[in-house]
Formats: structure tokens, C-alpha cells, sequence
């Protein structure tokens, strides 16, 4: 995996053996497995049955880590009884007939440019965010924890980043595009709480080479969350940051605003690119010497390409927009985040995450054991309406709507039962009826899928499994989800495991 962050010291001191190592992915299953996919013939899809095959040019991904509880946000069950039901309404959409939450009265509006799925199933109600984005046959808390496991499926992004290699490409050496395919914001999943990071977003048994590309953050927050646990609120910047505040882009926080990293100027910048590739030359020799002949792996062709062209960086730019553009998505890292997805996808990205974490503590961001209502009211809800309606609206003015498919993903939803005990009351786990929203390329606008019953707590109609949210995404980027890729012996493992593309999500044409 290539990170555009890095380290002060290792800029300033010389690139190691084991950093080249790193950064450009020759690890010891990274580069043998690369190579042999590389040399994989091309995937040709077969004539799709279904509609909108391959409408989608590019995929904007939310993924909402400790999953959001479908009673107040898509599913609301304003006749059930008030320990289900909870402190907030139900509130009319532009669908008639469809109510959502009342905390998200923005994305009500724009309900007609919305698929709604409210019968998502599956019966590991775990943070499994790699049963949620990879086509992994099952899940468990051991697996979960261990992001480089051999039994680990490739992430969405990843497997989009593999079929796009397997179409073919001039003779020689690939050469990276300009804007990375697969790209996640605002930082590592995991990399900000207490605890090593999580499964999911990775290339897996794929190799680090179809790793997304990472950004990172270091600012601080400017107010403080409403409080996970007793006595442990903390400023976080998923709420509130400065306007300065800005995802870093290399080492040192050349483009960064973390404490002591704000050289931002010209020269600094290409000194910075040029202490680089004078280390990355120095490692090619030295690898060169004592590995004998091997050669850049692609990360290392894509790290040359990101330091030279500067075109990344300035799409990651959100600083640049107008101020009512900025002001329009909120003045929170998630929402400046999909400021930078949009702008990545309007550059040329072709598959980008922007990932809601959990920030300073691991029971954090939608998991609501505590304060449920409280974390809500004050944060949860408020700042993903603004984010994610200006976000839709945005793709929409620009035309990108239509050829952008965007997904909402998260592990799982919340328990039909209030828990009233903690203080703020509490939702826990269930993974046996949720709700998620898509929009956009090639789906089908204004429809809801799926039915639960009164408690929300069971699937009565349609029931979707999430593999089945992947294998008709890959249909609308233009794969054949039926297609295969192999594991680190060579065995062929369907791309999302038991995922069927869903034809009604599919819009015509």
C-alpha cells in the first residue's frame, strides 16, 4: 500500500531497504501474486440480462463504520411502539408515501434521486467491514482483526482496480493513471482510536499493490463530540475543523495543517519531490546491487507520478472551491471529504472511499451502544444530511450524477429494541434487517426495494444480501460479476462470493 503521508524523519534521513520494500509493495506474496494477475487473461463479460451494464464510469463509496440504526434514518416505524419507535419522528420525502428519520430532513428532499434498499440482510451482526465490502464467504471477530490474513477477500475498490488491468493495455510496462483508481479519505481505516486497524478496505490475497491509495489528516477537531462514554468526549474532526485544515498529500505535511507542518510554498514543495526521487533512485540501486536486477514495482511508478504531476494533489484540494460550495457540503472532515471525492471523480478517479471512522476511541463513530439519541441529534445525523445532500446535488449540477455511481455501505443496522440503560439510551447490533441509499449510475431513481415488518427488526419482502449490493455494482461499472479471480494457489474465488446482480435497483437503458 502506498500512504501519501510518510514520516518527517524518513524524508529528511534517506529511504531504508525496508521502506523501498514497503512502499513499493515487493513484499514477499505482494509481488508474485501482482505479477501472475498481471499476466491474467483479460475478463470479458457475457451479455447481461439486466439493464445499465457498464453506465457507470467511475464509484463514489460511504462507507459508514459502526453502522447507522435504519429506525432513524431510512426506515423510520412511526406506528410501532415508542421502545421501538424511539425520540424521533418519522418526516415525509419527495416520494410519496416514503418517510425517513426526521434528523435527516435535507436528504428527504432529494428522496427522488435516491434507491432506497430497506431489507439488507445477513446473519453476522459484527463490525465485519470485510463481509460488508469484499466477497468473503463469512465472518468472526478474529477475522475482522487481522488485516492481512490469508483468508482476507479483496475490497470492492480493489477488485474494480484488478478487471480495469485485466482489459488489456498498451505494450510494456502499465503505467499508473494520474489520478490513482482506487483512492480512500480522509486516513486509514482504524488509524485514528485505540486499536490496530480493522479488515476491509485492502487488496487482501491480491497483494498491497491493489491497496487503495491513502491520504491522511492530522488537524485536530474544533468541538468537542457528544461524549461516546462517560468522561471521554474529545474534539473531533468529523464534527468541526478549521477551513485551513487540509488532507495530506506527502511527508511532513507539505500540504497538511497538523501543528509544525505548514511549509506550503512552491519551492518547499519541489525540494520535498526532489529529496524524494533522489531517495527512491538511491533504493532502486540499491536494490538493484542486492536483489539483483528487480525492477519498480507499480507503486513505486505511481509514487514518481503523484510527486510529478501535481494533479492529485490539486484535486485533493478542496480549499480551492468557492465558499459556498465548501460551506455547502459543512465545515467537518467527512464533509470536506466528499468535497475532495467529487472533485477526485470529476479529475478522473475511478473508484474513491470516503470512510466515516471511528475517530479517538474504537467503539466510536455510528456505533451508538451510548448516548444513542445524544451522538444523533447533535452529530451523526445532522452532518451526514448536509454532507451527503450537497454531495448528490453537486454530482448532480455537474452532470456527473448519471455516470457516478454512489454507494452508502456500512456492516450492519441496530437493534429494533431501545435499550434504555445507558445513559442516552442505546442501539446495538443486528444484522438481520437494515437499510441503506445509492444513487446514480445506471440505478434506478426514486424507488425503494425491500419491506420489514412493524418493528423493523425482520425482512418480510426482498431480502438483499450485501454481496448482492457488490455484484451489481460491478455490473455497472461494466464487469461480469460472475467472473473469478485467483487466490495466492491459483484457485479461482467468484469476485463477490455469492453477490447476484439485483435487477430491481437497475435503472433502464
Amino acid at each position: 500500500m502506498f500512504r501519501l503521508l510518510g514520516s518527517p524523519k524518513r524524508l529528511c534521513t534517506g529511504l531504508t531497504r525496508r521502506d523501498l520494500l514497503h512502499v513499493g509493495g515487493l513484499g514477499a506474496f505482494g509481488l508474485t501474486l501482482a505479477d501472475r494477475l498481471a499476466l491474467a487473461p483479460p475478463a470479458h463479460a457475457q451479455a447481461s440480462p439486466f439493464p445499465a451494464f457498464g453506465r457507470a464510469k467511475s464509484c463514489l463509496l460511504i462507507y459508514k463504520y459502526g453502522s447507522p440504526p435504519q429506525h432513524e434514518t431510512f426506515d423510520p416505524k412511526p406506528d410501532a411502539p415508542v421502545e421501538i419507535q424511539g425520540e424521533l419522528r418519522a418526516i415525509p420525502t419527495a416520494l410519496p408515501g416514503v418517510a425517513f428519520g426526521e434528523g435527516l430532513p435535507r436528504i428527504a428532499q432529494i428522496a427522488d434521486r435516491l434507491t432506497i434498499v430497506r431489507s439488507l440482510t445477513h446473519p453476522y451482526p459484527l463490525h465485519g467491514t470485510v463481509y460488508a465490502t469484499t466477497g468473503i464467504p463469512d465472518v468472526d471477530t478474529k477475522i475482522e482483526a487481522q488485516p492481512r490474513h490469508k483468508r482476507q477477500w479483496p475490497f470492492l475498490g480493489s477488485l474494480v482496480e484488478l478487471l480495469d488491468d485485466r482489459r488489456g493495455a498498451p505494450p510494456g510496462p502499465p503505467q499508473p493513471p494520474p489520478i490513482p483508481r482506487n483512492i480512500a479519505l480522509p486516513f486509514v481505516m482504524g488509524s485514528k482510536n485505540e486499536y490496530p486497524p480493522l479488515a476491509g478496505l485492502y487488496g487482501a490475497m491480491l497483494g498491497q499493490r491493489y491497496d487503495p491509495v491513502y491520504t491522511d489528516f492530522r488537524a485536530e477537531g474544533t468541538r468537542l463530540a457528544p461524549e461516546i462514554n462517560p468522561g471521554r468526549a474529545f474534539r473531533d474532526p468529523l464534527l468541526s475543523i478549521q477551513p485551513t485544515d487540509r488532507l495530506e498529500l506527502a511527508g511532513g505535511g507539505v500540504t497538511g495543517n497538523a501543528p509544525g507542518t505548514r511549509r506550503e510554498d512552491a519551492s518547499a514543495r519541489l525540494d520535498l519531490r526532489r529529496s524524494l526521487l533522489e531517495q527512491f533512485e538511491a533504493g532502486r540501486r540499491d536494490l538493484d546491487r542486492h536483489e539483483r536486477g528487480a525492477t519498480f514495482s507499480w507503486q513505486q511508478r505511481q509514487a514518481f507520478g503523484l510527486l510529478s504531476t501535481g494533479r492529485m494533489q490539486q484535486a485533493l484540494d478542496y480549499t480551492t472551491e468557492p465558499a459556498a460550495v465548501r460551506d455547502a457540503y459543512g465545515m467537518t472532515l467527512f464533509g470536506q471529504s466528499c468535497l475532495a471525492a467529487r472533485r477526485l471523480i470529476e479529475a478522473g478517479g475511478r473508484f474513491v472511499t470516503v470512510i466515516w471512522d471511528a475517530y479517538g476511541l474504537n467503539a466510536g463513530s455510528w456505533d451508538t451502544h451510548h448516548n444513542h439519541y445524544g451522538r444523533l441529534k447533535e452529530f451523526l445525523l445532522p452532518v451526514f444530511d448536509q454532507a451527503f445532500s450537497a454531495l448528490i446535488l453537486d454530482l448532480e449540477q455537474r452532470g456527473l450524477l448519471d455516470e457516478t455511481l454512489v454507494l452508502v455501505l456500512s456492516e450492519h443496522g441496530r437493534t429494533p429494541q431501545i435499550d434504555s440503560k445507558p445513559a442516552g439510551a442505546a442501539r446495538h447490533h443486528w444484522s438481520r434487517a437494515y437499510s441503506q441509499v445509492y444513487a446514480g449510475g445506471g440505478l434506478a431513481p426514486g424507488t425503494v426495494v425491500g419491506r420489514t415488518d412493524r418493528q423493523g427488526g425482520d425482512v418480510e419482502a426482498t431480502p438483499v444480501s450485501p454481496k448482492d449490493i457488490l455484484a451489481t455494482a460491478l455490473h455497472l461499472l461494466g464487469f461480469d460479476p460472475e467472473a473469478t479471480f485467483p487466490d495466492p494457489e491459483g484457485r479461482p474465488l467468484p469476485l463477490t462470493g455469492t453477490g447476484r446482480v439485483r435487477g430491481e435497483l437497475l435503472g433502464g437503458g
